[in-house]
């Protein structure tokens, strides 16, 4: 009895003084998980820290074997992804099987793998071939997944930059390139015919770097503000990202669909940028995510589309050191690798910290995982 009532007492002050103490999320938010980076931690390690999130949907850019082993029954939803540099070979079908049959097949159902991104942004370059074999690669796989039977548990879907809209204000006026406009409705087909939904990748941050004369930041980082009106609908708008989301369902509606989800595969707000890079600050970027988790946790939809949530992965779980590009670039997780959170982001607690094997490290334990083991003993005696 003494030894329960000491170790109870231990971890009140544990709960009390640590900053490992975990507030689980459940928000039902998605988190994109990138690797362009030469200190991320183990992927076991992430696996752990996304557990004690109680974060349940993730998105890869590849189909590394290591993480997705690493996820083995942990009842999280991967989207896996194939670059566009395998897009020509996916037009193959016995490329297409091979590839399927070696990164996606061995790890079902221990990981539950939900879709397969074929292609990222495709658009946004202007590589015709790339054009022109997204449509047959995104088939292909498709059809290899039929015929593995594999097709009810993984569908497939691209992800697109907002570059695809030739206008986008107002949102009922939404509309694609007109030099995409084939490509697209193809596409668009494919989707309706499978039932997989239309993802974009979104950020009404570049727009506020662009213009921050013009765009006003309580608009895009979801503040109180007049908003907008829609002058055709006559719908309010009191955030960009909404306003960009409906435009897109817009763009597919004038392509004579209304049966196709329109999902948010990428947003988020970096923590810092170059010096022209306007608005990337700590401040910023907090309020941009945290604001966001808010209206994922009152599963808002949009103006638009209100009773429909909003399905979101947020960009990204870790900051990036090897990306290429701006600074931004390299700026936008949630985390250092190391596991503390680059800004705070409205949730109540702290992220469990994260323990490398290391000699200095190798015979320590974390406070979570004492936290753990006092919990345990509490339970057995």
């Amino acid at each position: 009895m003494a030894a329960s009532s000491f170790l109870f007492t231990l971890l009140l002050v544990l709960l009390t003084f640590s900053d490992s103490t975990v507030k689980i999320l459940g928000l039902g938010v998605g988190i994109n998980y990138g690797q362009i980076a030469n200190n991320l931690p183990s992927p076991s390690r992430v696996a752990f820290l996304l557990r004690s999130l109680n974060i349940s949907r993730v998105k890869l850019y590849d189909a590394d074997p290591n993480v997705l082993m690493a996820f083995s029954n942990s009842n999280v939803d991967f989207i896996i992804g194939l670059g566009n540099e395998y897009l020509q070979n996916m037009t193959d079908p016995v490329k297409a099987q091979n590839w399927i049959l070696q990164r996606v097949q061995p790890h079902l159902p221990q990981t539950r793998i939900t879709c397969i991104v074929v292609g990222n942004e495709v658009f946004k370059g202007n590589d015709k071939q790339l054009w022109n074999n997204l449509l047959p690669a995104m088939q292909t796989v498709y059809n290899t997944l039929v015929n593995l039977g594999l097709d009810k548990q993984v569908t497939v879907t691209t992800a697109h930059s907002l570059d695809i809209l030739g206008v986008s204000y107002p949102p009922s006026a939404g509309a694609f390139r007109q030099d995409l406009g084939e490509y697209l409705h193809a596409i668009l087909n494919f989707h309706a015919q499978i039932k997989s939904p239309f993802l974009i990748n979104a950020y009404p941050y570049f727009a506020y770097k662009d213009n921050p004369n013009e765009v006003q930041i309580e608009y895009v980082l979801f503040q109180p503000n007049q908003g907008m009106v829609d002058p055709v609908t006559n719908l309010r708008y009191d955030n960009m990202l909404f306003a960009q989301v409906d435009a897109v369902y817009s763009a597919i509606r004038q392509m004579g669909h209304t049966d196709i989800e329109v999902r948010v595969s990428e947003t988020g707000w970096p923590s810092k940028g170059d010096e022209n890079e306007v608005g990337a600050t700590p401040e910023n970027a907090g309020l941009y995510n945290g604001n966001l988790l808010k209206k994922i946790e009152q599963k808002q939809g949009t103006p638009a589309k209100p009773n429909v949530p909003i399905d979101i992965h947020v960009f990204a779980l870790f900051n990036e050191n090897l990306k290429p590009g701006p600074a931004s670039e390299r700026n936008y997780g949630l985390y250092y690798p190391d596991g503390t959170p680059v800004y705070n982001i409205g949730v109540q607690g702290y992220l469990p910290e994260l323990v490398y094997s290391s000699p200095s490290t190798k015979n320590e334990f974390s406070v979570f995982s004492l936290l753990i083991l006092v919990i345990a003993y509490l339970i057995s005696a």
